[in-house]
């Protein structure tokens, strides 16, 4: 069996979620379910007029690889895509997406899963709000709820 290059990518431009499963899944025949998750920056009741999202150049991307290639290995998973947007996001527009294929549901749901639990935790990236009122927040600080929902992996 070959090693399973997962697709990384950060990316200040959009994402096309149909483009990225169709990427993913031609000419294939082995993989029986896809699962996807894509992350929207939310306008906070009307509060938030944007989010900024920041990264550590190359050290995103690697993290991002580690992660995806043990969801691969872990609920052995036929490919396995991510990618996450930095800049300024409107509110409802992208900021991320992951693409989990499996052989069966489970597998495909776990992998997407574990990977945006992880992703959430572990990938150096950090998020601003920009109030309605014009205001600039500071930096979103990481919440319990994410570590405990990366914890349940381990």
């Amino acid at each position: 069996m070959s090693k399973i290059t997962p697709t990384i990518r950060v990316q200040a431009q959009d994402f096309d979620l149909q483009a990225e499963i169709d990427a993913l899944t031609a000419g294939r025949k082995d993989i029986g379910a896809v699962v996807t998750f894509t992350g929207l920056c939310r306008d906070e009741q009307g509060a938030l007029s944007a989010l900024e999202l920041e990264h550590y150049p190359g050290m995103a991307e690697a993290e991002m690889r580690r992660i995806a290639e043990l969801a691969i290995e872990r609920f052995s998973l036929l490919d396995l895509t991510a990618v996450h947007r930095h800049g300024k996001i409107l509110p409802g527009g992208n900021i991320v997406l992951v693409v989990a294929a499996a052989p069966h549901r489970q597998a495909a749901f776990d992998g997407a899963s574990f990977m945006m639990d992880f992703l959430k935790t572990s990938a150096p990236f950090w998020k601003k709000e920009h109030g309605a009122d014009g205001a600039t927040g500071d930096w979103v600080a990481a919440k319990d709820a994410d570590d405990k929902a990366r914890d349940k992996w381990r």
